[in-house]
């Protein structure tokens, strides 16, 4: 799969680290992804509405809202329910993955990820995406 595929996926990046939002950010924006960042949970909710990403990826760890409770609300309303939700965490607990499915998350990323992690968890999604 070229990046051509990836032109115009609006990919959202939910993260209070400024270094994790601008790696995400400069990685997909080569690839040719319309990138949103937010820095919590209540200001992506906030977004997620106008913006309408295709896929959006949270932090576990953050200040107000956490990643799990940023899922749940998202999975939870109708028009995003079935928008995926991938975690981030610089854990790599089986609980934390556990948790993370229970609130609807598609899958789960140990940070700092590569290149490849990111761009391969964004295909797994990106036939139903554009479908």
């Amino acid at each position: 799969m070229d990046s051509a595929e990836l032109k115009g996926l609006r990919v959202m990046v939910v993260d209070d680290s400024k270094t994790i939002r601008r790696t995400a950010e400069t990685l997909l924006a080569k690839e040719g992804c319309t990138v949103l960042t937010a820095v919590d949970g209540f200001e992506a909710l906030a977004m997620i509405a106008d913006q309408q990403p295709h896929i959006i990826f949270v932090d576990i760890m953050m200040p107000r809202l956490d990643g799990y409770q940023t899922c749940a609300l998202i999975k939870n309303n109708q028009q995003f329910k079935n928008t995926p939700v991938i975690m981030l965490s610089s854990k790599d607990g089986l609980f934390d993955k556990a948790k993370g499915r229970v609130v609807g998350a598609e899958q789960y990323l140990t940070k700092p990820f590569t290149r490849d992690e990111l761009l391969s968890a964004i295909r797994r999604f990106v036939p139903e995406l554009k479908a």
